[in-house]
């Protein structure tokens, strides 16, 4: 394997950057479970909210507690993923302080294009003719695709090069 790793280090590392997403991805769902039980469950924050793009108005959306969830969730998992990518992905040697603010634009657009694109998606594939059910499927595969095909690149050569990657 190491010899493989050693031979194809642009291939593992696009590997590493696939599978180490996913502490990111634990670190959300254990922060909204635990957001959840304190702002929903606890402390019965759920009187609609609505700010921006953030809707949480509807009788299941958990209301305030729920979108103080999401955002808990996501920056939690935004900082676990900055880390990760850059001390284990990329092993990078740029500043923490340049890479933080360029991290930070990235994030803040993947999540919005996240927010907004599926509901676009889903109901482009149902007019298609599709089900509900696989119009949603289809929604998560672009959302996911979109996100590894923009910040991939972007975290390697922008965000977190290595200085003899500049």
């Amino acid at each position: 394997m190491r010899r493989w790793i050693d031979e194809h280090p642009n291939i593992w590392e696009f590997i590493l950057f696939n599978v180490l997403s996913n502490i990111s991805t634990a670190t959300r769902f254990i922060v909204a479970w635990i957001g959840t039980a304190v702002f929903v469950s606890a402390m019965g924050m759920t009187q609609p909210f609505s700010f921006l793009i953030f809707n949480y108005t509807a009788p299941n959306s958990n209301g305030l507690g729920g979108f103080l969830t999401f955002l808990f969730a996501e920056v939690l998992a935004q900082v676990v993923n900055f880390i990760v990518q850059m001390k284990w992905v990329f092993k990078s040697d740029s500043s923490f302080k340049d890479a933080a603010w360029k991290y930070a634009i990235l994030a803040i657009i993947v999540v919005v294009v996240n927010l907004v694109l599926p509901g676009y998606v889903t109901d482009m594939c149902v007019r298609w003719g599709m089900n509900v059910g696989l119009a949603s499927t289809v929604a998560t595969i672009v959302n996911t695709l979109l996100a590894v095909v923009v910040s991939y690149p972007l975290l390697k050569f922008w965000i977190m090069p290595k200085k003899s990657d500049k």
